[in-house]
């Protein structure tokens, strides 16, 4: 998933202390407290919830054996919490000067010398590692080379990308979405490359690839002045950029309103009319704030769409596994 983080100067801009430096009246958090940070918890989080949607969705319609359904699904689990665990170590690694000159990442552990690049960079290439292995070990070929190019793409495009170009933003949206696969692939009956051939799982990575464009871009447009300080080239940034975010979020939320309906109609009969109903609603209120912002253009509406965007994605996610489960309990 996309993040905002890590130019030149490795210590903390006057005025911007973040909690927990020394000197500052705050006790310095342990290197294990300070690691686990550096993984960025609620984006590990949200990706492993995204992952686990994918396994529910492929998996609701196929017969399981207890044992097999338990170790697949926690191997899906801890092996995509761990990769994406891993890959955001690692760009907290490559971002560390970065983010010392952003008020809202100057906190982050390697800007406060809360623990030592090396220490991060090795956590990160050992929680990859694992999670790679107990995808392949567990739940197969498939699963891990798509968690492996979760993290090649973050590492190694997205991150790199992000001073250069605002297509980095398109780019980040790749990592984000593939964690549904994953699931989909560890769960599906076809098995192997057979599963990437299911429209149920390209339906999820759709959604989801969508959903972080005007996600991401009102994050962008609240902080640009960080990212400006921070050398990021995100679209709010660039001249003429208000008015230009302000359009892209428009188009996207449009792309996002067809984009919630996908799963319906490449799982018609596991899910139905009440995800629809749902997704219908979400898209009408992402499409009425993004429509505010091109009319009014301020931080507090694209805020409103920012937080919009939160409730909207976990409510898609939390429809579509309930109403195909519960079509599952009636039949």
């Amino acid at each position: 998933m996309q993040q905002s983080v890590g130019i030149q100067n490795s210590t903390t801009p006057a005025g911007l202390a973040p909690v927990g430096v020394p000197g500052h009246g705050s006790a310095r958090p342990g290197v294990a407290a300070a690691l686990i940070e550096a993984t960025k918890p609620r984006i590990t989080r949200l990706v492993t919830i995204t992952a686990g949607v994918g396994f529910a969705m492929a998996g609701i319609t196929r017969t399981w054996q207890v044992d097999d359904l338990i170790v697949r699904g926690l191997a899906c689990i801890a092996g995509t919490a761990l990769s994406a665990a891993g890959a955001n170590a690692i760009n907290q690694w490559m971002e560390r000067d970065r983010d010392a000159l952003m008020m809202r990442t100057c906190g982050r552990p390697l800007p406060t010398q809360r623990v030592s690049p090396g220490n991060v960079l090795i956590a990160g290439l050992l929680l990859g590692l694992a999670g790679v292995g107990l995808l392949a070990i567990l739940c197969g070929v498939v699963p891990a080379l798509l968690a492996l190019a979760c993290i090649a793409v973050y590492v190694l495009a997205y991150t790199p990308l992000k001073p250069v170009t605002p297509w980095a933003t398109h780019v980040g949206t790749i990592p984000g979405a593939l964690p549904p696969l994953i699931g989909w692939t560890a769960a599906s009956a076809a098995g192997g490359l057979a599963a990437l051939r299911e429209p149920g799982g390209w339906s999820l990575f759709v959604l989801m690839t969508v959903w972080q464009m005007p996600h991401f871009l009102a994050i962008a447009w609240m902080y640009r002045d960080d990212y400006a300080r921070g050398g990021y080239r995100v679209l709010p940034v660039l001249p003429d950029g208000e008015n230009r975010t302000a359009r892209s979020i428009a188009v996207w939320s449009v792309l996002l309103a067809a984009a919630t309906l996908g799963p319906a109609w490449a799982m018609w009969g596991t899910v139905g009319v009440p995800y629809v109903v749902i997704a219908g609603a979400s898209s009408v209120m992402m499409l009425w704030l993004a429509q505010r912002l091109v009319r009014e253009r301020t931080r507090i509406t694209a805020r409103k769409l920012f937080f919009a965007s939160i409730v909207q994605l976990p409510a898609l996610l939390l429809a579509l596994v309930a109403d195909g489960l519960w079509r599952i309990a009636v039949r």
